[in-house]
């Protein structure tokens, strides 16, 4: 085991791997309660309650699709990144694709799948080097910023610090209701926990959040805390019985939304947790496909078990800091996800009042991609802004994307630029624009 996780080579043992795993695990587990939280509001407006997505399933599809994720990429890129159902990519999946475009949450759960595939074919020939360097850096910057603000804002209305307003569409909502005060405490005592430098901060905010609901009586307590997996059949298999769906202009938007966030999330996050690491070589990231591979495979299981893009979590930048190296600590992450299941009974206690710290405190981390923007250069400072901003302002990180997919182009062509434009991108640019013409209302 020392030997095929190379922990000789890389100056480690089994103490660090473990608390590495550990320290990873609880900086991302609360994806286990958000996920379901977000994913469970996927319904057609027009479709009764009973026609969401089932919490019970969506957690267990959650914990196994991050267990198996973690496992792939852990015994076969052996890298200490661990993987689960991304934020941003569930709230897309959630607000846009379901309750914006009405697409049910089977048919986009085939578009996940679909994503997943292609990312494998792309991966194994080797085209995603090519389509990752197509799209400049200001952009991708800008798409992790824009989806950052977007689950912020949806964090605020979960709160109810944002509501509604008929005059202004938003307005402050009202500080009188005790959930609202929970929520904003929960935020409070989350980056109070942050600055003072705790990993798993986000885990253990919402945690205490919960605590202080039951305590002031603004949460039912849980009646049990260990129980039987709960049922993942109401989710298990649905991407393959709506297959026939997808093949629509609408679907390939979405197809396409969820390939290129992945793309940059992983891209960004294995390139951060191995600089941190001390595992790059020559500015080059080592076995690069295989990581890419293992994150593709998760996102085609989890599409499969019920849940929306697996991707590969920043946050194994605190496994690492405690001392992870090896693939070994993603193993050990995957264990602590599979003994996860048998807790669901604290679902219960995880309301929108006690995610919505979580949701703000991630758009915090994710809109820090706002400072590698060159915003003197208007050529390009215009289009990520566009993309930025559009996201939370329509509900739909498609459109902050689209938006700026199509800018882009214009505002080069006018400054004179038009060498630098990849051809790839002029072939996004129609793609959005017909995004604008058929399916943007």
């Amino acid at each position: 085991m020392k030997k095929y996780f190379m922990f000789d080579e890389l100056g480690t043992n089994y103490r660090r791997e473990i608390i590495g795993g550990l320290t990873t695990f609880l900086s991302m587990a609360y994806i286990l309660f958000v996920n379901p939280s977000i994913l469970s509001l996927a319904a057609v407006p027009d479709l009764p309650a009973e026609m969401r997505m089932d919490t019970g399933a969506v957690f267990v599809a959650t914990a196994l699709a991050a267990a198996l994720g973690s496992i792939i990429m852990g015994v076969v890129a052996k890298y200490p990144i661990s993987l689960a159902p991304g934020m941003g990519l569930n709230a897309f999946f959630a607000f846009t694709v379901v309750l914006t475009y009405g697409i049910p949450w089977q048919t986009a759960l085939s578009g996940v799948l679909v994503s997943g595939i292609i990312f494998i074919l792309l991966t194994l020939t080797g085209v995603r080097e090519t389509i990752i360097n197509s799209i400049p850096a200001e952009l991708k910057h800008a798409v992790g910023a824009g989806i950052g603000l977007f689950i912020t804002f949806v964090g605020f209305q979960g709160a109810g610090i944002i509501g509604n307003n008929d005059a202004t569409l938003v307005s402050l909502g009202s500080f009188h209701d005790p959930k609202t005060l929970l929520a904003i405490f929960g935020v409070v005592i989350t980056v109070v926990l942050m600055l003072r430098g705790f990993k798993a901060a986000i885990f253990y905010g919402m945690v205490i959040t919960a605590v202080a609901g039951v305590i002031f009586g603004l949460i039912e307590p849980p009646k049990q805390l260990i129980s039987s997996i709960p049922d993942i059949s109401p989710t298990f298999g649905q991407a393959f019985m709506h297959f026939d769906e997808i093949f629509t202009l609408q679907m390939l938007v979405v197809i396409l939304t969820f390939l290129f966030v992945d793309f940059f999330d992983t891209a960004g996050t294995l390139v951060a947790v191995a600089t941190q690491a001390g595992l790059m070589k020559d500015n080059k990231l080592p076995r690069a496909g295989k990581a890419l591979f293992a994150d593709a495979s998760a996102t085609t299981v989890g599409a499969v078990l019920g849940t929306s893009t697996t991707t590969a979590f920043v946050e194994s930048t605190a496994g690492v800091a405690a001392g992870a190296r090896s693939g070994f600590a993603s193993v050990v992450t995957a264990v602590l996800f599979l003994l996860a299941l048998f807790f669901s009974p604290l679902l219960g206690v995880i309301t929108t009042h006690v995610t919505a710290p979580a949701l703000i405190i991630v758009g915090v981390l994710m809109v820090s991609n706002l400072k590698h923007i060159d915003w003197n250069r208007l050529e390009v400072a215009v289009p990520a802004f566009f993309t930025v901003i559009m996201m939370p302002l329509s509900y739909s990180i498609a459109t902050g994307i689209a938006c700026g997919f199509v800018f882009y182009p214009i505002t080069m062509l006018l400054k004179g630029r038009a060498k630098e434009i990849h051809p790839i991108m002029y072939g996004l640019f129609v793609v959005f624009l017909l995004y604008f013409v058929f399916i943007a209302h």
